[in-house]
């Protein structure tokens, strides 16, 4: 599996990055804007499946920055 992957139920241009480390694999929600590399969220993923909380903080970050691109 690639280290970087699309989540398009979070938005587009929205990817999944996973960094291992020596216990746990860590995972880093972002955006890639024009401009920037926005974080969405970082968090341990301890199932095969990605949290619901997750994923609805991800799209509420994602609809807070593009709003605010906007202006």
């Amino acid at each position: 599996m690639p280290h970087s992957r699309p989540i398009l139920t979070i938005g587009p241009r929205c990817h999944e990055l996973r960094v291992p480390d020596e216990r746990v694999t860590w995972r880093i929600m972002h955006h890639l804007a024009d401009d920037a590399v926005v974080i969405l969220e970082v968090f341990e993923k301890q199932t095969s499946r990605t949290p619901k909380y997750v994923i609805e903080t991800c799209r509420r970050g994602l609809r807070f920055y593009l709003k605010a691109a906007k202006e």
